[in-house]
């Protein structure tokens, strides 16, 4: 595949701010439906959704749940320092065991006026924590790679500090603040394991009377934990796109959902575009047992293009192999890690339906979007803008079918 004849100028759109979504709808899956298949495009309500899955359909989400992520703190100059959690360093790298951590812990973190904030200096907060007064420290652990050691007094775990200090990071195109209802509004229904410093979008539409009414048509739910990251938010900066830098973002794949999957290889929907990368990430792990690579659970960003297909397993065997890895390894979850990038040119090996809604101009997820249904891509996008859709993390939504091309 040639990548060097991507150009990103083919990937973007107007997009006037009145079609972006600045708050939600009062009713989650009130929203509309467009939906994609064969070329074809008709336009309907998120209430519809289950009406156009097959029967044999998995649909798998992503659980992962906001944290708190941002918190700021005054100096005795009056300076505010941001600091923004990306990823956990210390002492575990394991989103889920980070959040149990007590007294002192290391991350990555976005820092903002960190020119303010001279390299040796402490910040320092008193902060409530069920009802009580706990003291935080935080230092820098590594200025140059912005890892921050915070410390703090008494028994709580790293999850009940971050819940009394931060807030929950709204996405930067919203521009305003956070307020009270986002906190609810801004996760899904079925968040669980916490973690993301951004939200599974796509699946803000869903609701119990959603799940129901699957459960009615017999079509079956899975999930997986994707803890997403702020590298979601960047924008494509450079002009050749595959030196665009992602972040890498951590797995969870309990050992059921990889079951299921081998149950359903034919049609299986992805719940948003962080359960298609985790999936599509999957695949690729298997490839790198078959092929007798390194099994620690790493897919770099451009792994999946330097094979020719002919020489690729089939869905099914680079699962199976997963499964023996994992029996092997007396394994019930697989964790890892990813920052495939996926744009026109990739083959999609295990996702055959796509529920997202709509993305910024000349983002990676418009190249994913593009990669998944071609170049009807611009079709959707312009028919979407003409019937008044809300765009963005708040806005509407869209079921999209393989096209050729992906």
């Amino acid at each position: 595949m040639d990548s060097g004849s991507l150009n990103l100028r083919d990937y973007t759109y107007e997009l006037p701010d009145d079609c972006v979504a600045h708050y939600p709808l009062t009713q989650r899956d009130s929203s509309k439906l467009l939906v994609y298949k064969n070329g074809g495009i008709t336009h309907q309500h998120f209430t519809d959704l289950p009406s156009n899955l097959p029967n044999n359909a998995l649909l798998v989400f992503n659980d992962t749940k906001v944290i708190p992520a941002r918190a700021y703190f005054k100096k005795d100059t009056g300076a505010i320092i941001e600091i923004l959690l990306l990823h956990p360093e210390l002492p575990t790298r394991i989103i889920n065991e980070a959040m149990l951590v007590k007294h002192q812990c290391v991350w990555e973190c976005m820092i903002g006026n960190k020119k303010r904030w001279k390299q040796n200096d402490e910040l320092k907060a008193i902060i409530e924590v069920v009802s009580e007064q706990v003291d935080l420290t935080a230092t820098y652990a590594d200025y140059d790679r912005n890892h921050v050691q915070l410390t703090w007094s008494g028994e709580f775990s790293f999850l009940e500090i971050v819940t009394a200090l931060g807030e929950i990071p709204l996405p930067p195109y919203l521009n305003r603040d956070l307020e009270e209802q986002d906190k609810q509004t801004y996760q899904t229904v079925y968040a669980d394991h916490d973690g993301a410093v951004a939200a599974p979008t796509a699946g803000l539409h869903f609701t119990q009377n959603t799940f129901n009414e699957l459960d009615i048509r017999g079509i079956r739910k899975s999930f997986l934990t994707l803890h997403v990251g702020a590298g979601t938010f960047l924008p494509i900066k450079v002009e050749s796109i595959t030196e665009h830098k992602m972040h890498s973002e951590q797995i969870v794949f309990p050992k059921k959902l990889i079951t299921e999957l081998l149950l359903h290889p034919e049609m299986i929907v992805s719940v948003g575009t962080t359960s298609l990368r985790s999936l599509e990430s999957l695949y690729w792990f298997g490839v790198k047992l078959l092929k007798q690579e390194k099994t620690e659970f790493w897919i770099e960003k451009l792994y999946p293009y330097q094979f020719n297909s002919v020489d690729l397993p089939t869905a099914e065997q680079s699962l199976s192999a997963i499964v023996q890895f994992m029996d092997a390894n007396h394994l019930d979850q697989l964790i890892g890690e990813t920052e495939i990038f996926i744009f026109p040119g990739y083959k999609f090996r295990i996702c055959k339906g796509l529920i997202t809604n709509y993305h910024q101009p000349g983002s990676t997820l418009i190249l994913l979007v593009a990669a998944f249904v071609g170049e009807d891509w611009k079709k959707i996008y312009k028919e979407a803008l003409e019937k008044k859709y809300r765009f963005l993390s708040y806005g509407d939504s869209s079921l999209l079918w393989l096209g050729t091309e992906g």
